[in-house]
């Protein structure tokens, strides 16, 4: 999401023109998606030409010879439809890229637009084309030099829009000229391209001065320049990590407000963003800012006013005067109430927002709830917002209203919105105590239309309300079980049996009922399972001469036919706890429950500051904070080199005992954070997807059909299966005090793009086994548990199943991998502790997201060179194609880089693969269709992951 910055104003957008960002180009569209719209426009600049459409018709000749000759015509009028032509092809997604020199030559004219014709054809495909792109830049910087400004600025615009490296260079002197250039034209596109420059090469623009430049076009009198530099300086901020605009000198903030009623809409919106950061240095400060500020609440466009409003709420911390702060919140009313009659895309997104600052400032619309009743026509994704609003803003005043309100919405069509209706009801009544016997009785009325999920929901809120308020409004207990035929919704099934257990002394056929559930305990998802079970021990204690056989079976359910741990673990709980003390049993189970409130809704107080911060933008309509949802990309700088070469070290016998001496004690104490993945000072990376470059794990970019030929026909190429457990520890092996009895069974395998430990264990002892931790030694790839190890007590003659997330990069040791692979781990028990090793393959540790760019593979393969290269065979079972080998090798996370085509028969495949620990590795496959022999040369700069490679490639194509 580089455009981040543009947040959510193409959804506020009011204006008819289609509108862009200006960070997104300032006019011109780089992706062809959007060159359609670029072309319509230019072809219809001048009034009267409406026949333009013609250009998009396919000519009867061979195009790409009829184009080059039109391009090289002396007639100007003949050569401009010509590039109009090519451009027509282009939009449409045909490739005229063999065109290039034919279309820049056309680049001398001083006809604007065919000038802006052959700019667009350069920009689009300068990346294809960077040699001959490069024979265009004299005429950039002639351009650059003209003395018509549009000229100027359009030059500098297209040079900052062609992304190449080799161009930057020579844009620099043209960009500081225009940025100190005569006409406010050029001055604003200059601003606005050295964000653009950042990107492509930061240093350099650091370097050269760029960011001063920018910051010293605050300063500028024309408002649209500062509006662009304020707009720069915050991209390149938002990049660099820290802010640019300098808001702490006390002359900018006038500058900002001085601009701010002058320049255009989005202008207007980025300097309100800007403001909005400012943290005002007295209470007189704030007032004079939201003074200025408050003009802007009655704009047209939505995207400002939000703009405003968030400007004025974080101003609005730091006014003291309690006057003032009244003031400025009835102010902030109408603009919001406006807001919601726009269109619905608009009024959802403003919805989103308002929700935010109702719970921030409820005073602000808290008289006017009715203005989020919905309306008939209201798409059913506004009409959810407007509820949930409804409850928020619902008082002792207006709940009447409110629940009238809800019960209409609840015999609606809209199954979702009826189902939000129901269970808002119940919010309400929870949420004040004066309203619930109103919300009771309109929850009756629900009820008695026996509508399926009316019901179901009906049963749920009811809960809650019981919940809240015990031991009041029974009446609609009998309704309820009138009713229980119809629930089939896991949720409401739960909800009620939790019902008839707490209430069971009042219903008079409560055992039939719960009966009715138990016949089919196995079938019921897990959640009705645990409140059968709770809801029949409370049933028991309460009435134990008739419900003794019932409370049997259902704790023989659980703890001997259960498979569920959680199930089988509270029906230990529950039998052990009537088996000792029954009169205790009634305090835990039918002990008094702790209230509850209406929370659903409510964000956190920290998260709620920072989507403030964020209002208008994509956080406030996510409710999540941008780190959540947004990946930017490293650059080059930033990544570590990890591919030093370690000297291998060995460890000698004292060495082991030392280290398993640390780990004794380590298990002892519990474990540290690190062992257990527990680094709360590390936020946990975002699972990355499929790598775009090659095919990922799991079979990225596989042909699933076949369709290439080959010999795979019948079905492509074998789906890999997960490496069996194997046995790393005997039950006749001795732990570290001598105690045996105990094995373990296990295998290290990556699944879904994890890294998962599965084990095991047998008891083979004569105790019962418990009270299990876990430790691994530091590793190459800093392997540690991402959780806590949760093994249910394993009884004597049985066995216990575990599985371990594993987090790379925790626990490293320093050391090369040693071949073949394997994991140290401890696993301490009620009997022992126990020393062993799981073996796995060199796949578990290679990256979904390892895949490499061209240049990248030829920068490494090329520095470890032929002496660093290892040559090895593989043969296979029958000839492949070379798709076969590529499908085979992306299921291991081994990505396709290139090939190259050496003869008819013969194949080159270029390859690359990353650990989690960031070594990369290159390998060259030489594919022969008519022998089942192929060449593997691997390069990499981590030696000893060269043997280990070559195993993984050996199983992955080797004969099987």
């Amino acid at each position: 999401l580089k455009s981040y910055s543009s947040r959510l104003r193409a959804c506020c957008w009011r204006a008819s023109p289609p509108l862009r960002s200006p960070l997104a180009g300032s006019g011109w569209p780089t992706s062809e998606p959007c060159l359609a719209l670029a072309f319509g426009k230019m072809v219809n600049m001048r009034a009267g030409k409406q026949n333009d459409g013609k250009f998009f018709q396919t000519t009867k000749r061979g195009e790409i010879q009829e184009l080059k000759e039109e391009l090289h015509a002396s007639d100007k009028a003949k050569q401009k439809d010509a590039v109009k032509k090519v451009i027509a092809n282009m939009t449409v997604g045909k490739d005229v890229s063999a065109l290039f020199a034919d279309v820049v030559n056309c680049i001398q004219t001083d006809n604007i637009e065919l000038k802006k014709l052959v700019y667009l054809y350069v920009m689009n495909y300068a990346k294809a084309q960077p040699e001959l792109a490069i024979l265009a830049i004299n005429t950039f910087r002639k351009d650059a030099s003209d003395s018509n400004p549009l000229i100027r600025s359009l030059a500098v615009r297209t040079m900052g829009c062609i992304r190449l490296d080799q161009v930057t260079e020579y844009l620099l002197e043209p960009l500081r000229k225009c940025c100190q250039d005569s006409d406010p034209y050029v001055r604003k596109t200059s601003a606005i391209c050295i964000p653009k420059v950042y990107d492509i090469n930061p240093e350099l623009v650091e370097d050269q001065g760029f960011v001063e430049i920018l910051t010293d076009m605050l300063s500028d009198p024309n408002p649209m320049v500062v509006a662009n530099a304020v707009a720069g300086l915050a991209e390149i901020s938002e990049t660099l990590g820290r802010d640019l605009l300098d808001l702490e000198n006390k002359a900018t903030i006038p500058k900002l407000l001085a601009a701010l009623n002058e320049c255009n809409e989005w202008g207007q919106v980025f300097i309100l963003d800007a403001l909005s950061t400012y943290v005002p240095s007295s209470s007189g400060d704030a007032e004079s800012i939201t003074e200025r500020v408050t003009a802007r609440l009655s704009h047209a466009n939505p995207a400002v006013v939000l703009a405003a409003i968030k400007v004025i709420l974080r101003s609005m911390e730091y006014v003291d005067n309690t006057e003032v702060l009244r003031m400025l919140a009835k102010k902030l009313n109408p603009p919001l109430v406006t807001l919601l009659s726009s269109e619905p895309e608009v009024q959802y997104v403003s919805l989103r927002n308002i929700r935010l600052i109702v719970q921030k400032r409820p005073g602000i619309l808290a008289a006017d709830v009715k203005m989020f009743f919905c309306k008939y026509n209201d798409p059913v994704y506004v009409k959810l917002e407007k509820v949930d609003i409804m409850v928020m803003l619902v008082t002792e005043k207006n709940f009447e209203q409110v629940l009238l309100e809800l019960k209409e919405y609840a015999s609606g069509v809209d199954i979702d919105f009826v189902r939000k209706s129901v269970r808002s009801i119940g919010r309400v009544a929870v949420k004040l105590e004066r309203a619930c016997e109103r919300a009771i009785s309109v929850l009756l009325e629900l009820i008695e239309t026996k509508v399926n999920y009316v019901v179901q929901e009906a049963s749920v809120v009811v809960k809650d309300i019981f919940r809240k308020y015990p031991s009041r409004y029974e009446q609609v207990l009998s309704a309820l079980c009138d009713s229980l035929e119809v629930l089939d919704e896991p949720e409401a099934k739960a909800s009620m049996i939790w019902i008839l257990g707490e209430y069971a002394e009042r219903i008079d056929n409560v055992d039939e009922l719960l009966d009715s559930f138990l016949s089919n305990f196995h079938d019921e998802p897990t959640v009705v399972q645990l409140q059968l079970l709770t809801g029949i021990v409370k049933l028991f204690l309460k009435k134990p001469q008739q419900t003794q056989d019932m409370v049997s079976r259902v704790l023989k359910f659980a703890t001997e036919e259960s498979n569920n741990h959680d199930i089988r673990d509270r029906g230990y709980i529950y039998w052990r706890l009537l088996s000792t003390n029954p009169e205790s049993t009634k305090h835990v189970v039918l002990g008094d429950k702790p209230g509850i409130r209406d929370d659903s809704q409510v964000i956190e107080k920290s998260t709620l500051d920072k989507l403030i911060a964020d209002l208008a933008m994509m956080s406030s309509v996510y409710h999540k904070p941008a780190e959540e949802f947004i990946t930017r990309l490293a650059t080059s700088a930033s990544k570590n080199d990890h591919h030093e070469t370690v000297e291998d070290e060995e460890y000698d016998e004292e060495d082991r005992q030392a280290r398993r001496r640390e780990m004794q004690q380590e298990l002892e104490r519990g474990g540290d954070d690190r062992g257990r993945g527990g680094r709360r000072d590390s936020p946990r990376s975002p699972r990355g997807g499929g790598n775009g470059g090659g095919g990922g794990g799991g079979g990225g970019g596989l042909d699933l059909l076949d369709l290439g030929g080959g010999d795979d026909m019948l079905g492509g190429p074998p789906a890999p299966t997960a490496a069996p457990k194997v046995p790393v520890f005997q039950a006749t092996q001795a732990g570290q005090g001598g105690k045996t009895g105990f094995g373990v069974m296990a295998n290290l395998i990556r699944e879904g793009g994890q890294i998962k430990l599965n084990m095991t264990f047998s008891n083979a002892s004569p105790v019962m086994l418990n009270g299990f931790a876990i430790q691994v030694n530091k590793n190459p790839f800093g392997l540690a548990p991402a959780q806590q190890l949760v093994v249910p007590d394993i009884a004597p003659g049985s066995t216990g199943e575990a599985s371990l997330l594993m987090a790379p990069g925790q626990l490293l040791s320093g050391t090369q991998p040693t071949n073949p692979l394997f994991l140290q781990i401890a696993i301490k028990n009620s009997l022992d502790i126990f020393y062993f090793n799981v073996p796995f393959d060199l796949p578990t540790v290679l990256t979904e997201q390892g895949g490499l760019t061209r240049d990248q593979f030829t920068q490494i393969w090329q520095r470890v060179g032929d002496a660093g290269q290892s040559v090895t065979t593989v043969n296979a079972d029958r000839p492949m194609n070379s798709e076969t080998v590529k499908s085979r090798l992306a299921f291991d996370n081994i990505h396709y880089v290139a090939q190259r085509q050496v003869d008819d028969s013969t194949l080159l495949l270029y390859t690359s693969a990353t650990t989690s620990n960031n070594c990369t590795i290159t390998g060259e496959v030489t594919v022969t269709t008519s022998s089942s022999s192929m060449k593997i040369a691997t390069r990499t700069e981590t030696r000893a992951l060269v043997p280990i490679f070559e195993a993984a490639i050996q199983k992955r194509l080797g004969a099987m």
